[in-house]
């Protein structure tokens, strides 16, 4: 056994028979001790081929085999199985799937695919104009789907007549998947689920293809992947799961942390194994967050601790989201100046997509280089874009790619036969395509009500062309906006509440901006406007998988920042409303408890220096509004008894106190 195992790890790697719980605290050396558990078993005489090793990524489990076969050497000639739950269950649906009807060969349908399925179910079901949606239809699909919800239980759980309308649905859809030979994602995890359930002989003999079953980031594990561990573990009993139920951040896509929680009820013989030597982080910073994340009553209890010091965590308040940006940029760029220090050093931490914006710019500005991860850049945002091609016509007649993506955006009755027909008359004419709109005498086979709607929004771009000037830009954005009920828009087409509410805020974001600009600007103008944010929005290093591998600073969501760490980390919002979110403020204890594990997950990042941030104020439509500093602040730094940390939690508003922080807009506070 090698010596670079502690006590701990190397208990996880030699139990080798027998249920095994590993709760992996962050930075405790996890992937290590499943390699080099895996690695043992075989120097133990267990044949490779019936070890199965399953996580949830395809890097993951690269580098999860990379390792384990770097350990054994090239003597073996047969390889343990490691592999995603999606690839394990293909892998068991090519061999047993035509006893649930479909052959062998089955096509696995991508979201293009499922949308014409369920674009000719609802022409099927005759389901009336506007009733529903094909993407809604998918979205209550992939949410039955995860919650293991066959088309039976979805209409008994069905509770509004849209509901019951999706129901009726997802049975012709799934029907029409069999018909054509065809599964969907969701259907590979519930499709092997319901395989074992109905035929015993199959689970056994899928079972009885391996004696050791290993499973990482198990707090990570839906309804549907616990069931299948379950069934694969229950014959040999052998089954060792590796994780941390205080990383246990994707409640919202179906992963449920009582399988980790309750992993002793379902396993009474279980060993229990706590890695809690924590080989990144400094002991100030694991103070911080042993005392956050032991806030949550219902985890199983563990205390990281290391040996190496550095200097306390700090918290800066600052005036608003622009200095907290510029704040912090501005130390990047100082600290960048020291010895040592590469941009790949430093991250910057947010809880929402829409707050990376502002840091985008000053970055930008200070010619930083940086990555953005956990979502596409603000500006390449469709909702942004459509807003900023309205702006861009505004502000030049001739774009005509800006106009093409508005004219019909959102439907007003142009569509693409009339568009063709404009764009014909334009090249005929030789003449721009919004000259064109001018005049529409030239087309006398246009229908009428095409004439209509075109003349209706040439008007509309007519009218606000006239207020450019005359009103503020903020003003004039949010009128704009409501002009063209482009938040109804958001509604019609996004069906889940959280997506539809992050695209909406998106757009608040762009009018932020103009807000910002329209207070730092000598002579704000729209061209101005558009001038700052084209200039900001250069073009990015868009390969994911090489972007951790640049050496920029990286800004990201605290979901995409999980199993990263980072020299120095910025966490940033540290607001009630941000962090915690306010859904997850508004919902049951347990949402808010995952809000709790994110912001342990986010301090976890920082190895040497950890700085969290907060604004005193934010925009919220053009307008600055008080922040209220996040409860987690009160908790992280053992202050909760504090009478603010009550009124927050008993969800009252605090007053503001702008006087205690004096005139000066940052100020450093332990």
């Amino acid at each position: 056994m090698p010596h670079a195992l502690n006590a701990a790890q190397r208990d996880a790697v030699t139990t080798l028979s027998g249920p095994l719980l590993v709760l992996a605290g962050a930075g405790t050396g996890k992937t290590r001790v499943v390699t080099y558990r895996i690695a043992e078993l075989i120097r133990h005489r267990i044949r490779p081929e019936r070890i199965l090793a399953v996580t949830f990524t395809n890097k993951a489990a690269g580098e999860m085999a990379d390792r384990a076969l770097a350990l054994l050497g090239k003597r073996h000639k047969n390889r343990p199985e490691i592999s995603t739950f999606h690839s394990l269950c293909v892998r068991i649906l090519r061999r047993q799937i035509r006893r649930l009807g479909y052959p062998a060969h089955f096509a696995i349908y991508d979201t293009g695919d499922q949308e014409s399925v369920a674009r000719s179910v609802l022409r099927e079901i005759r389901a009336a104009e506007g009733a529903l949606r094909p993407g809604e239809l998918l979205y209550f699909i992939s949410r039955w789907k995860t919650a293991c919800l066959r088309p039976d239980q979805a209409a008994a759980a069905a509770a509004t007549d849209k509901e019951h309308l999706a129901a009726s649905a997802y049975r012709r859809y799934q029907e029409a998947l069999k018909l054509a030979g065809a599964v969907d994602f969701d259907d590979l995890l519930l499709l092997t689920e319901g395989l074992f359930a109905q035929f015993p002989k199959i689970r056994r003999a899928e079972a009885d293809r391996f004696d050791h079953l290993l499973i990482d980031e198990y707090q990570d594990t839906n309804a549907s992947q616990y069931r299948i561990v379950k069934a694969l573990a229950a014959g040999h009993r052998n089954l060792c799961v590796v994780g941390d139920d205080d990383q246990s951040i994707y409640g919202w896509r179906g992963a449920e942390v009582t399988h980790i929680l309750q992993f002793q009820r379902d396993w009474p013989d279980a060993k229990v194994v706590r890695l809690e030597v924590n080989y990144r982080s400094t002991q100030q910073i694991l103070e911080w967050a042993n005392r956050l994340i032991a806030f949550n009553k219902h985890r199983h209890a563990k205390v990281l601790r290391t040996r190496a010091e550095g200097d306390p965590p700090r918290i800066l308040q600052l005036e608003d989201a622009e200095l907290e940006a510029q704040t912090i940029v501005g130390e990047i760029a100082a600290r960048l100046r020291l010895p040592k220090r590469r941009p790949r050093d430093f991250a910057i931490l947010c809880r929402t997509n829409e707050q990376p914006r502002a840091f985008e710019m000053e970055l930008r500005r200070a010619n930083i280089p940086y990555i953005l991860l956990g979502g596409m850049s603000f500006y390449d945002r469709k909702e942004v874009r459509d807003v900023l091609a309205y702006l861009k016509f505004l502000a030049h007649p001739q774009d005509e790619v800006s106009l093409l993506r508005i004219i019909n955006t959102p439907p007003r009755g142009i569509g693409q036969t009339t568009v063709k027909r404009l764009l014909a008359e334009a090249v005929q004419q030789g003449q721009p395509l919004g000259e064109v709109l001018e005049d529409l005498r030239r087309l006398p086979d246009l229908p009428a009500a095409a004439v209509s709607a075109v003349a209706a929004f040439r008007e509309l771009i007519g009218e606000f062309r006239q207020q450019i000037g005359r009103r503020s830009l903020p003003e004039t954005l949010k009128d704009l906006l409501q002009r063209i009920r482009y938040q109804a828009e958001l509604e019609r087409v996004y069906h889940d509440p959280n997506e539809r509410q992050s695209r909406w805020e998106s757009v608040e974001e762009l009018v932020n901006a103009s807000a910002g600009y329209a207070r730092r600007a000598a002579k704000p103008t729209l061209s101005g406007f558009l001038q700052e944010l084209a200039l900001a929005n250069t073009e990015v290093d868009r390969d994911k998988e090489s972007k951790l591998k640049r050496d920029a600073v990286a800004l990201m969501t605290l979901h995409a920042a999980k199993g990263l760490e980072f020299s120095e980390v910025y966490l940033a919002g540290m607001e009630e409303g941000l962090l915690p979110h306010h859904r997850s403020v508004a919902a049951d204890g347990a949402a808010l408890d995952e809000e709790r594990r994110l912001c342990y997950v986010g301090v976890t990042r920082a190895k040497f220096r950890l700085t969290l941030t907060l604004a005193l104020g934010r925009m919220k439509w053009g307008k600055s509004r008080p922040s209220i500093p996040s409860r987690f602040l009160y908790e992280l730094t053992g202050k909760a008894e504090h009478p603010n940390y009550q009124a927050i939690e008993q969800k009252k508003t605090l007053p503001r106190h702008r006087e205690n922080h004096g005139p000066a807009s940052r100020r450093s506070v332990h």
